[in-house]
């Protein structure tokens, strides 16, 4: 379970449903950042263009700075805070002005004064291939970026536009409303086409849970609810498929499996029923390809693990 909860939750408590302002946001991942849990923390989820929003909150809480005095004894000094930022082409691709906004923070939170952050990675959502190719050719080295695609068509062009490069593809599994979920198969062909193309992703949205079944689409009292995907879900089928342990079919099998019980999970192996992968493995799998999801929510998939016993 270490190997394949490693860093994987990047937080988003500032999209839905969860929503949060900026303070309360930036004072939740720093709970978590100081939690018994911190291990499967990953980074900030914020848009660009509230970066200077999450300074005026962040700053007094990240390492390094000395405007707060109980967090700063209980905090690791040592790490920075890493942030994902959303990004916004213009509609000819270009990203020059926000690259340069992203040199500029990391510069001036290269300091300890200004509280230690570095945004390593960016997400941007485009409508074609070759808008990857634009965007690619103006990327700076120490920035990863994510590009998301509609999956409801074939993806396997986009997929391929990023393979050879230093870059990632990313998947949307939900959303608030119930025709924001992709089916089972076509989170399938997504999975597949990234490791044919020795793509690596990440996921947003819709992963509050580990296993698949119907919960509510926000924390509203009278909410609807829908078949959601799970984490564990997606992670595991993502790991075998990587390793070729699973055609498509069973990979849908995988997505679909509803019962906890139906993955097995010990000291040495990982897997769904006869389908397993050595942890080994799944640490490889973790670290080069299925790399994390976004979720507004730190607490609820810890609290479902550990209704499970997973945690």
């Amino acid at each position: 379970m270490r190997s394949l909860l490693a860093d994987l939750i990047d937080y988003a408590g500032l999209f839905p449903p969860a929503k949060l302002d900026m303070g309360p946001a930036v004072e939740t991942y720093n709970r978590c950042k100081m939690g018994e849990h911190e291990w499967m923390l990953g980074r900030f989820v914020v848009p660009l263009a509230r970066i200077a929003e999450f300074e005026k909150a962040a700053s007094p809480l990240m390492p390094g700075s000395f405007a707060t005095s109980g967090y700063r004894e209980m905090a690791d000094a040592g790490q920075p805070w890493q942030l994902s930022v959303l990004v916004e082409p213009a509609p000819d691709g270009d990203i020059s002005d926000a690259l340069d906004a992203i040199e500029a923070f990391n510069d001036r939170h290269a300091h300890e004064r200004a509280g230690l952050a570095t945004i390593d990675m960016c997400e941007i959502k485009v409508a074609d291939a070759n808008t990857v190719d634009l965007i690619m050719d103006q990327m700076i080295e120490d920035v990863f970026p994510f590009f998301e695609f509609p999956i409801t068509q074939d993806c396997r062009g986009f997929i391929a536009s990023l393979s050879g490069s230093p870059a990632g593809a990313k998947i949307r599994t939900g959303g608030v409303v119930g025709n924001a979920f992709p089916t089972s198969d076509e989170v399938t062909a997504f999975l597949h086409a990234c490791v044919a193309s020795e793509v690596p992703f990440k996921a947003t949205a819709g992963l509050h849970h580990p296993v698949r079944g119907s919960f509510r689409l926000t924390y509203d009292k009278d909410s609807l609810s829908h078949t959601m995907h799970g984490f564990l879900n997606l992670f595991i089928a993502a790991t075998l498929v990587r390793f070729g342990k699973v055609d498509a079919r069973t990979t849908v099998a995988i997505l679909k499996e509803e019962d906890p019980a139906a993955f097995r999970i010990s000291e040495d192996l990982l897997g769904w029923k006869q389908f397993l992968v050595e942890t080994a493995a799944v640490a490889k799998a973790r670290e080069t390809f299925a790399l994390s999801f976004g979720s507004c929510s730190f607490d609820e998939p810890i609290e479902d693990l550990k209704k499970l016993s997973l945690l």
